[in-house]
């Protein structure tokens, strides 16, 4: 190349490049500028707030109490609304539950108490852990001691039966619009929260404020946050988890193979993204945490109370002997019939069994319509068609 040519490209390359990286810096600073503007704005909600966080945690059981853990590990001035006076005063004094997280030691940072003025004296957050069932007529007779403004982040999962509604939804029905509300759901064992294992999350409102002060509050070296604004996908994701969970402890109970079970539990996946989507969620939410996550934990995890009840349907118990002997919740089993009806009201097309022969299946097992091995044979006989219909 003639030199004078070498050199003129050699300008133009230079300048090319020194625009470029002008131009980067500018759009880094103006970047990372905006970002700390925003962190410096909403920082943590303790600290933007100009009063402190103070958590009420309505309900004393198994992961009421371990986010309850993890609200204590940050020093979070929280108080726990339990129901027996022998419950609050072995929380208080032993620093453990006579009932669940057997074990267990709590930490210190957080008291029990029975009496619901005191716990929610004052509280800046409320923290719902009350079973899905019995949660309409907790908030009728609770909600007027509730503070006025103070956010409700529910733990619940489920399906009321009878009015087939979701969480938000009764929230709505008793509290009316006003209440700012958020959701969690994820693969979290209250057992291992308890413990301080590494634990990750999703928190779900439409005030994504909220959601993030939520995070930001609650996240720390073993306990990660995310948020997202899909209500819907993560609620629904949350009450079939349980269901495809009991399916998937049915095929331990019959003996079957890991293909099995893992194929169940994909396929039932698939069938709770179908009717989230039916009903206004994204299927992106219900391949995360909410989703897969929690349903995969859920299903495999040797802590899951409704596996191993659908491991004892299996291998050969009925529904009334397993509710007889539990001592806990295992929420898909109300949730089974709620779910079984939601599908029917939402999905209205031409063969809708064809379409949730997992999630429509467990229900009729738990009636005694059908054996746990002859609704395996029906998932098995599903005519051939495209993964994705």
């Amino acid at each position: 190349m003639h030199p004078y040519l070498r050199a003129i490209l050699l300008l133009s390359c230079t300048a090319l490049v020194s625009s470029f990286c002008s131009n980067s810096a500018l759009h880094f600073s103006r970047a990372r500028r905006s970002l700390n503007s925003n962190i410096e704005m909403r920082g943590t909600r303790g600290d933007s707030l100009p009063y402190p966080a103070r958590f009420a945690v309505l309900g004393g059981g198994s992961f009421g109490l371990a986010l309850t853990t993890v609200l204590a590990r940050k020093n979070i001035p929280t108080t726990v609304l339990v129901r027996k006076q022998e419950v609050a005063d072995s929380i208080n004094k032993n620093r453990t539950h006579p009932v669940y997280l057997k074990g267990v030691t709590l930490p210190t940072g957080f008291t029990a108490t029975t009496d619901p003025q005191e716990a929610l004296a004052d509280a800046t957050f409320l923290v719902h852990a009350i079973p899905v069932q019995h949660t309409r007529s907790f908030l009728m007779n609770h909600r007027q001691y509730f503070p006025p403004g103070a956010p409700i982040l529910s733990l619940s999962k489920g399906i009321e039966c009878g009015t087939l509604q979701l969480m938000e939804g009764i929230f709505e029905d008793v509290l009316g619009t006003d209440r700012a509300l958020a959701f969690m759901s994820g693969p979290s064992f209250a057992r291992e929260m308890a413990l301080n294992q590494e634990t990750a999350v999703v928190i779900a409102s439409r005030d994504n404020e909220l959601a993030l002060d939520l995070a930001e509050i609650l996240s720390g070296e073993t306990y990660r946050c995310y948020t997202t604004k899909d209500v819907v996908g993560l609620e629904v994701g949350g009450a079939c988890k349980n269901v495809v969970a009991l399916a998937a402890g049915m095929c331990e109970g019959l003996g079957l193979g890991t293909n099995a079970k893992a194929g169940l539990v994909t396929r039932g996946c698939n069938e709770a993204t179908r009717l989230a989507v039916k009903m206004g969620g994204k299927a992106s939410t219900l391949g995360g945490l909410s989703g897969v996550g929690d349903t995969f934990a859920t299903c495999f995890g040797p802590l899951s109370r409704n596996r191993k009840f659908g491991e004892r349907l299996g291998k050969g118990e009925t529904m009334e002997q397993i509710l007889a002997s539990s001592t806990e919740v295992a929420e898909g089993v109300e949730t089974a019939f709620a779910l079984r009806d939601l599908i029917y009201q939402v999905d209205k097309s031409y063969r809708v069994d064809l379409k949730y022969p997992i999630l429509l299946g467990v229900a009729r097992v738990l009636e005694g319509k059908i054996t746990p091995y002859q609704g395996l044979k029906n998932f098995m006989a599903i005519p051939i068609r495209d993964e994705n219909i």
